[in-house]
């Protein structure tokens, strides 16, 4: 799951745990949206400059689903763009949990 980032003949290593922070920190920067268990439930898999990720989320009772799904989805791939370059085909969510009530 390493990233190694070139540039201008310079390399920069991304490591696994590095990445993981990245799409935890993204997802969870959707109002109300929680990463569950991220050690387990977090998969990022790097092919050449393009990835694929698959994680699940908690989210609050009442949340409209598709809605939330969707901006986790945009947000967690604007940010492996944004700052390791990758070419991110796609981000599956599944909502696991409902919290509170």
């Amino acid at each position: 799951m390493t990233v190694v980032v070139r540039n201008d003949g310079d390399t920069i290593t991304v490591p696994d745990g590095t990445l993981a922070q990245i799409v935890v920190q993204a997802a969870e920067g959707v109002e109300g949206v929680r990463v569950r268990r991220a050690r387990r439930k977090l998969a990022v898999e790097i092919e050449g400059a393009r990835a694929r990720v698959e994680l699940e989320l908690a989210v609050p009772y009442g949340t409209v689903l598709p809605a939330a799904a969707r901006e986790v989805q945009e947000q967690v791939a604007g940010a492996l763009t944004r700052m390791c370059g990758l070419d991110v085909v796609a981000v599956d969510v599944a909502v696991e949990e409902l919290e509170g009530r």
